[in-house]
C-alpha cells in the first residue's frame, strides 16, 4: 500500500515501491490547470523576500480573504494547509469526545486521538449515495464535544443539502457541541450548487468552516488554508498556532490567486464538470462502480475480483497513480478513488485500466 502516511500524492513511496519515475498521479486531488496564471512569477520576483519573516498575524491575506468571501478578518483563521486548521480546532477547543461521519477524510480521527480526545462515529452507506442517516447524524452531534462533517465529503464527493446542515448548525447550537464543516473541496462545485452556510456563520457561533486553498489553486507544496467563525473560535485556535507556521511565499501565493479573477474559477469548474461526467462513463463502461459525486474525484468501486491493493500496485508499475481506500473505515477492499484531470489524462487512466483489467498476468 502506498498510503503509509494516509494519504495521496507520495511520488517518494511510489518510486521505492515501483522503481521508477515520471507518474501520472491520479491519487492527489489538484486542479489539473496548475496556478492561476502569474503566480509562479509573482513567486520568483518574491524570492528575495525569504530574508524576512512572514507577517505572523497574516494581515494582507485576512483582509483579502474576507472580502472576497463577506467576512471580517476577525472570523478567519490562515493555516499551514487546512490540516492545520483542524489541529488547531482541536488544540483550541480541547473537545474530549469527538464524532466523524464516516466514510470519511483520515486526518479527522487521526488528529482526534493524536489529541487525546475519544472518537465515536456514524457511517454513510452505497444504498444511500453515502449519505449518513440524518437522525443518526444528529444523534452523534448530541453526544459529543465536536463533529466533523465532509462538505462535499472525501473520498465520495457528495453533499448534504443546506437545510440540514442549518437543522445541524442549529442543534450545535443548543447542545454546546462544536460542529466542523471542512470545505476543502466546495470551489470545485458550481456556486449555485454549492451548499454552505459560509453567509450565515454569524446565526451559528458553535459552526466552523475549514477551506483549502492548495487544491483549487494547485499549490500543495506551499500548503495554505483557512478556518472560517466565530471570532471567539479563531482567538482560541490561532492562540495555540505556532508563530510563522504560514511561510511568507504562501501567504503572497494566496494573495495572487485570489487576484486570479473568474476565468480561472470558470474555466476550472467547466473543465472538472465536464471531464468527470467522460470519467464517470469511461469508468463504468469498465465495469467499476462509480459513485455520484460533486468534487474532483470518484470514488470507485472494482469489478471481481479486483483489489484495490492489487489494482494500484498493476497501475503504479505502469506509471499511473491512484488512490487506495481500502483503509477508509465503511469501504471495502474494492474501492478506489481517482483524481478528475484533463481529458488526456483521463484518457490515459482509462487505457493503462482497461489493460490491467485485461491483463493475464495480473493474478
Amino acid at each position: 500500500m502506498l498510503e503509509r502516511y494516509g494519504h495521496g500524492g507520495d511520488l517518494e513511496s511510489a518510486a521505492e515501491a515501483y522503481g521508477r519515475s515520471g507518474f501520472l498521479d491520479f491519487s492527489a486531488n489538484i486542479n489539473p490547470l496548475g496556478p492561476p496564471p502569474g503566480v509562479m512569477e509573482q513567486l520568483e520576483q518574491a524570492l528575495p523576500s525569504i530574508i524576512r519573516y512572514p507577517d505572523p498575524g497574516h494581515r494582507a491575506l485576512k483582509e483579502k480573504l474576507g472580502a472576497r468571501l463577506g467576512l471580517d478578518p476577525g472570523q478567519l483563521c490562515i493555516g499551514n494547509g487546512a490540516a492545520e486548521c483542524m489541529a488547531l480546532i482541536l488544540l483550541g477547543l480541547h473537545p474530549r469526545k469527538v464524532g466523524i461521519v464516516e466514510p470519511c477524510f483520515s486526518e479527522y480521527r487521526q488528529l482526534s486521538e493524536q489529541f487525546g480526545a475519544q472518537v465515536q462515529s456514524v457511517f454513510g452507506t452505497r444504498a444511500h449515495g453515502w449519505r449518513a442517516d440524518a437522525a443518526e447524524i444528529e444523534g452523534l452531534l448530541k453526544s459529543v464535544d465536536l463533529l466533523f462533517i465532509g462538505q462535499p465529503n472525501n473520498p465520495n464527493g457528495i453533499q448534504y443539502d443546506l437545510r440540514m446542515l442549518r437543522h445541524l448548525a442549529g442543534e450545535a447550537e443548543r447542545s454546546g457541541t462544536y460542529l466542523v464543516i471542512d470545505e476543502a473541496f466546495i470551489d470545485f462545485i458550481p456556486e449555485g450548487r454549492r451548499q454552505s452556510l459560509i453567509q450565515e456563520l454569524d446565526q451559528f457561533p458553535h459552526t466552523i468552516l475549514v477551506r483549502s486553498m492548495t487544491k483549487f489553486y494547485a499549490i500543495p507544496g506551499l500548503r495554505l488554508g483557512y478556518a472560517a467563525a466565530h471570532p471567539d473560535l479563531v482567538k482560541a485556535m490561532t492562540g495555540k498556532q505556532v508563530t510563522w507556521s504560514v511561510n511568507g511565499l504562501a501567504l503572497l501565493a494566496g494573495e495572487a490567486c485570489l487576484n486570479s479573477g473568474e476565468s480561472y474559477e470558470k474555466d476550472t469548474i467547466g473543465l472538472i464538470t465536464e471531464q468527470r461526467s467522460l470519467l464517470t462513463g469511461g469508468l463504468r463502461n469498465l465495469g467499476c462502480d462509480v459513485s455520484e459525486g460533486e468534487a474532483n474525484f470518484l470514488l470507485s468501486g472494482l469489478p471481481s475480483p479486483w483489489t484495490a491493493e492489487r489494482m494500484q500496485t498493476e497501475m503504479g508499475r505502469r506509471g499511473v497513480l491512484i488512490r487506495s481506500c481500502a483503509m477508509y473505515p465503511g469501504l471495502g477492499e474494492e474501492y478506489i478513488r481517482v483524481a478528475v484531470k484533463a481529458g488526456e489524462a483521463n484518457e490515459q487512466l482509462l487505457k493503462v485500466m482497461a489493460e490491467v483489467l485485461g491483463s493475464r498476468d495480473a493474478f
